[in-house]
């Protein structure tokens, strides 16, 4: 599932982010993948161990569990620590896949469920630069205002095209989901999104009381905690 998901920071927040991170120190993108990755990728990152990744990381992730949005659609069991890039001057990420596990520190693992991507520069501040989806339905070029957010399967092929003008600047994380299964999630997305539209209809409370139990028995049967 692709879905787009508005204002997970609001535009001062946004400012805030990039005022501390036109002064932060970059490093080279590459340090942070294999060597198949490193062959494809030329960004900048913040170092891994930055107290500013560490301190605006915590903000994203405060700001999502606020987004019943965003919870609905990833179902959140694990967040590996948001991190944050800068594409410029032809800065560019060639077609991979992400890694399967990932390691979050003191032996403990996570699985790369969902793959998400946080825009901290609007389409206009510069050409090229779009996360480029690849899935069963084809192609989807993504380019979002800044502070909105891609959420997008990590098994999928994808690609950050390259920068030719200005620099894009953009937090990215994955997540490991209560339910593995991305064609499950999807269900219970759109369950969930149903029965909240049915609720804002006032449609009638027994048939919806009775869906909100099939979601949850679903939810229970399929989630992994």
């Amino acid at each position: 599932m692709l879905l787009h998901i508005p204002e997970v920071l609001t535009r001062d927040q946004v400012a805030g982010f990039r005022r501390k991170l036109e002064q932060a120190d970059w490093t080279d993108g590459r340090e942070t993948v294999g060597h198949l990755g490193a062959q494809v990728k030329r960004n900048e990152q913040l170092p891994e161990f930055s107290p500013l990744r560490r301190e605006l990381g915590e903000a994203i992730l405060t700001a999502l569990a606020k987004h019943p949005l965003f919870f609905s659609a990833a179902l959140p069991l694990k967040y590996l620590p948001p991190r944050f890039n800068r594409y410029a001057g032809g800065g560019t990420y060639g077609f991979h896949v992400d890694g399967a596990v990932m390691d979050l520190g003191q032996g403990e693992q996570l699985r790369s469920d969902v793959s998400c991507t946080l825009f901290l520069s609007d389409p206009e501040e510069y050409d090229g630069g779009e996360l480029l989806v690849s899935d069963t339905y084809g192609e989807h070029e993504v380019k979002l205002p800044a502070g909105d957010l891609i959420l997008y399967p990590s098994t999928s092929l994808h690609q950050v095209n390259p920068v030719t003008r200005g620099a894009r600047l953009a937090s990215f994380f994955w997540i490991q989901s209560m339910v593995r299964d991305d064609g499950r999630r999807r269900l219970l997305f759109e369950l969930d999104s149903s029965i909240q539209a049915l609720r804002r209809s006032g449609a009638d409370q027994a048939a919806v009381l009775q869906l909100t139990g099939v979601y949850h028995n679903l939810l229970r049967q399929w989630a992994e905690t």
